[in-house]
Protein backbone atom coordinates (compact mmCIF):
# COMPACT_ATOMS: atom_id res chain seq x y z
CA UNK A 1 0.00 0.00 0.00
CA UNK A 2 1.44 3.19 -0.55
CA UNK A 3 1.62 6.97 0.69
CA UNK A 4 -1.10 7.99 -1.45
CA UNK A 5 -3.36 4.75 -1.17
CA UNK A 6 -2.95 5.22 2.77
CA UNK A 7 -3.96 8.89 2.80
CA UNK A 8 -7.00 8.14 0.45
CA UNK A 9 -8.32 5.44 2.33
CA UNK A 10 -7.63 7.76 5.80
CA UNK A 11 -9.57 11.01 4.44
CA UNK A 12 -12.09 8.39 3.34
CA UNK A 13 -12.93 7.24 7.11
CA UNK A 14 -12.55 10.52 8.28
CA UNK A 15 -15.48 12.21 6.01
CA UNK A 16 -17.54 8.62 6.32
CA UNK A 17 -17.15 9.34 10.49
CA UNK A 18 -17.68 12.65 10.11
CA UNK A 19 -20.92 12.30 8.43
CA UNK A 20 -21.98 9.93 10.80
CA UNK A 21 -21.90 12.28 13.84
CA UNK A 22 -23.23 15.25 11.93
CA UNK A 23 -26.35 12.62 10.85
CA UNK A 24 -26.59 11.31 14.32
CA UNK A 25 -26.49 14.96 15.99
CA UNK A 26 -29.52 15.97 12.68
CA UNK A 27 -31.25 12.96 13.74
CA UNK A 28 -31.44 13.38 17.30
CA UNK A 29 -32.53 17.34 17.13
CA UNK A 30 -35.58 16.07 14.96
CA UNK A 31 -36.27 13.54 17.71
CA UNK A 32 -36.21 16.51 20.29
CA UNK A 33 -38.10 18.51 18.25
CA UNK A 34 -41.31 16.07 17.60
CA UNK A 35 -40.80 15.37 21.38
CA UNK A 36 -41.29 19.29 21.86
CA UNK A 37 -44.46 18.81 19.45
CA UNK A 38 -46.01 16.11 21.41
CA UNK A 39 -45.52 16.68 25.20
CA UNK A 40 -45.25 20.47 25.71
CA UNK A 41 -47.62 21.69 26.88
CA UNK A 42 -48.45 25.72 26.53
CA UNK A 43 -48.29 26.82 30.83
CA UNK A 44 -52.22 28.18 31.24
CA UNK A 45 -51.56 32.60 32.03
CA UNK A 46 -53.07 33.18 35.59
CA UNK A 47 -54.64 35.81 36.65
CA UNK A 48 -53.47 38.08 38.94
CA UNK A 49 -55.18 40.97 40.90
CA UNK A 50 -52.86 44.26 40.98
CA UNK A 51 -52.77 45.46 44.21
CA UNK A 52 -51.86 48.82 44.34
CA UNK A 53 -49.35 49.90 47.21
CA UNK A 54 -49.96 52.03 50.19
CA UNK A 55 -47.73 55.32 50.14
CA UNK A 56 -44.82 54.75 51.94
CA UNK A 57 -43.91 57.58 54.13
CA UNK A 58 -40.03 57.89 53.02
CA UNK A 59 -37.52 58.85 55.91
CA UNK A 60 -35.81 61.76 56.07
CA UNK A 61 -32.29 62.14 57.64
CA UNK A 62 -33.84 65.23 59.78
CA UNK A 63 -36.46 63.07 61.17
CA UNK A 64 -33.80 60.13 62.40
CA UNK A 65 -33.79 60.35 66.03
CA UNK A 66 -29.97 61.21 67.16
CA UNK A 67 -30.22 58.37 70.40
CA UNK A 68 -31.12 56.03 67.94
CA UNK A 69 -28.47 56.47 65.52
CA UNK A 70 -25.64 56.55 67.96
CA UNK A 71 -27.26 53.29 69.26
CA UNK A 72 -27.37 51.60 66.25
CA UNK A 73 -23.75 52.86 64.78
CA UNK A 74 -21.99 51.70 68.16
CA UNK A 75 -23.95 48.09 67.60
CA UNK A 76 -22.55 47.66 64.10
CA UNK A 77 -19.37 48.96 65.23
CA UNK A 78 -19.61 46.50 68.20
CA UNK A 79 -20.70 43.73 66.00
CA UNK A 80 -17.87 43.95 63.65
CA UNK A 81 -14.71 44.21 66.40
CA UNK A 82 -16.01 41.87 68.42
CA UNK A 83 -16.32 43.35 71.52
CA UNK A 84 -19.12 45.02 73.97
CA UNK A 85 -20.97 47.92 73.29
CA UNK A 86 -19.84 49.41 76.91
CA UNK A 87 -16.03 49.32 75.57
CA UNK A 88 -17.23 52.02 72.57
CA UNK A 89 -17.62 55.38 72.70
CA UNK A 90 -18.71 57.73 69.43
CA UNK A 91 -18.33 60.86 70.19
CA UNK A 92 -18.68 62.24 66.59
CA UNK A 93 -20.39 60.92 62.77
CA UNK A 94 -20.64 62.29 59.20
CA UNK A 95 -22.23 60.75 56.54
CA UNK A 96 -20.57 59.59 53.83
CA UNK A 97 -21.70 59.91 50.28
CA UNK A 98 -22.14 56.40 48.16
CA UNK A 99 -19.62 56.97 44.83
CA UNK A 100 -20.15 53.18 44.46
CA UNK A 101 -22.44 50.53 45.43
CA UNK A 102 -21.89 48.30 48.34
CA UNK A 103 -20.70 44.89 46.50
CA UNK A 104 -18.41 46.76 44.42
CA UNK A 105 -16.96 48.79 47.88
CA UNK A 106 -16.64 44.69 49.06
CA UNK A 107 -14.94 43.74 46.45
CA UNK A 108 -12.44 46.77 46.72
CA UNK A 109 -11.70 45.40 50.29
CA UNK A 110 -11.48 42.23 49.52
CA UNK A 111 -9.03 42.47 46.76
CA UNK A 112 -6.94 44.92 48.69
CA UNK A 113 -7.02 42.93 52.24
CA UNK A 114 -5.71 39.75 49.75
CA UNK A 115 -2.59 41.78 49.03
CA UNK A 116 -1.15 42.26 52.18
Amino acid sequence: MSISEALAQGAETAVVGLGTVFAVLIILMIVLHIMKAVFYKEPKPVETQVVEPEPVAEAKTDDIDEGELIAVLTAAIASSLNTSTYNLQIKSYRRVGKKRSAWNGAGIRETIDNRF
